[in-house]
């Protein structure tokens, strides 16, 4: 089921509920510049058939309206377009699973409204700031393709620059240790994004966004919601380092590696990495089986 809410009296954001409507919610926060669309289908529909699966499109993604040349904001705010999201929904306490920069926003929904979190679940997340670790710092060939994201190309020429951006995010080194790259995989993923979004122009807002307010590292010590963290150990942006330092930071935190992961969602780890968040997000009794 599909809706357009209203989080303010000029931005409205596209939500999808699917799955089991009668089972405990499930919000799926995506990174930055992305639909919740990129969450991938076999996913969603894994997650769905043991929860009630939430998915929106933040705010200048997607369906949802784009506010931000005219009315600038920073990345809390979207993380307060999530408390949103359930508001409208009725929704008093979801597990949390974040992508990326939406792993942000969770460790944002922790600190801030730890009681509307069942769950968390990071996916490709770098901890927020004041946690110390050794930031691999961008590669090359990204800063490169990032001075291009914003540049005007038609329809089959964007589709070609962010199947690359995937190719670059999913890292494999051909030496065995990564998860091959299947271009057509995340064309088809695009193309299906851009017909939802009615229009192939790529998002950059989020990478304007303010960040100020995101050196809170430290109070996640505070936080004893139970937290998974995936290691992705091909992860160009958020690889190892990150995932330990962010697993190292709430009070009640767990760590999983699946080999070979990126900054990406392949076919090829979705079973893993449903299996893990369901495990995660049974009732304690149930873990483990």
């Amino acid at each position: 089921m599909e809706r357009m809410i209203d989080i303010a009296p000029d931005i409205r954001l596209w939500v999808e509920e699917s799955g089991d409507r009668t089972a405990p919610p499930l919000l799926l926060i995506m990174g930055a510049n992305a639909s919740g669309l990129a969450w991938p289908e076999p996913f969603v529909e894994t997650l769905g058939r043991h929860h009630r699966v939430i998915r929106y499109d933040h705010r200048d993604t997607g369906r949802s309206t784009e506010i931000f040349g005219k009315r600038p904001y920073a990345i809390t705010d979207l993380a307060e377009d999530a408390v949103a999201v359930l508001d409208a929904l009725e929704v008093d306490r979801a597990h949390v699973v974040g992508m990326s920069m939406g792993g942000m926003l969770t460790q944002l929904l922790l600190l801030d409204h730890p009681d509307r979190v069942l769950t968390a679940t990071f996916i490709g997340t770098t901890p927020l700031g004041g946690i110390p670790f050794e930031a691999p710092g961008f590669p090359p060939e990204f800063l490169a393709l990032w001075e291009e994201m914003g540049a005007a190309r038609d329809r089959e020429a964007e589709i070609d620059w962010r199947v690359r951006h995937w190719e670059l995010l999913h890292n494999d080194p051909g030496d065995g240790t990564g998860i091959p790259f299947d271009p057509e995989e995340f064309r088809r993923l695009e193309e299906r994004i851009i017909a939802h979004t009615g229009r192939h122009r790529a998002p950059v807002a989020h990478a304007a966004a303010g960040t100020d307010g995101l050196d809170r590292g430290p109070e996640l010590a505070a936080v004893t919601v139970p937290a998974l963290v995936i290691d992705s150990p091909n992860d160009p942006l958020a690889g190892s380092a990150c995932a330990h330092a962010l697993a190292g930071a709430p009070g009640n935190a767990r760590l999983v590696t699946i080999p070979g992961m990126g900054h990406a969602l392949p076919g090829a780890v979705l079973p893993r990495l449903a299996e893990l968040i369901l495990s995660h997000t049974s009732p304690p009794a149930e873990r483990g089986r």
